[in-house]
């Protein structure tokens, strides 16, 4: 039975600033490449995890983080479009820390104006899920973006409206699910 790894990218100038990314396409700073090479490191260090393929997210934050964790594990990696972060519309680049913002974020069939709603999102993640685990015995490591991985977390665990719009992980935090 295989498993599916998640990360988030490493730290972006975004997450510095505590703005909205969503599609916008922001770099890595120094710290989240770090971060990036570290994560690669401690995967390779532990010999209860065994990468088959690496699937990573267009956007250069989380293409980048992938590239440095497939140098360090030596492991192909590959971009898979379902998996970009949310496009949140009016909200990109704004105060993500925002009452306006965190209100919206619980809206989740709103598209923010030109952007795409939580539920066209879960549509697509929920798709791409549905693909990689018809081949349980490959185990994967994607690496994609905190809305993606609420959104994923989802696919696994049973959670409230509240649970789900809260969740959150670090940037290169490592998740472990298995698949049922």
């Amino acid at each position: 039975m295989g498993y599916l790894y998640f990360t988030r990218h490493g730290e972006t100038v975004g997450n510095v600033e505590n703005k909205v990314c969503g599609a916008t396409d922001t770099e890595l700073t120094e710290l989240g490449k770090t971060q990036a090479k570290q994560l690669g490191i401690s995967i390779k260090q532990n010999k209860n995890i065994v990468i088959d393929e690496i699937i990573a997210s267009p956007l250069k934050r989380a293409r980048e983080t992938a590239g440095f964790i497939s140098e360090v594990i030596d492991v192909p990696m590959h971009i898979d479009e379902r998996i970009i972060e949310q496009n949140f519309g009016k909200y990109e680049g704004t105060d993500r820390l925002s009452d306006e913002f965190q209100e919206a974020k619980r809206h989740f069939v709103d598209n923010y104006a030109d952007g795409e709603s939580m539920l066209r999102v879960a549509q697509r993640v929920y798709t791409f899920l549905d693909e990689i685990k018809q081949d349980k015995d490959k185990t994967y490591l994607v690496v994609a973006h905190n809305g993606i991985a609420r959104i994923l977390h989802s696919y696994f665990v049973d959670e409230s409206n509240e649970e789900f719009a809260n969740y959150s992980i670090k940037n290169c935090q490592l998740m472990c699910y298995k698949w049922q």
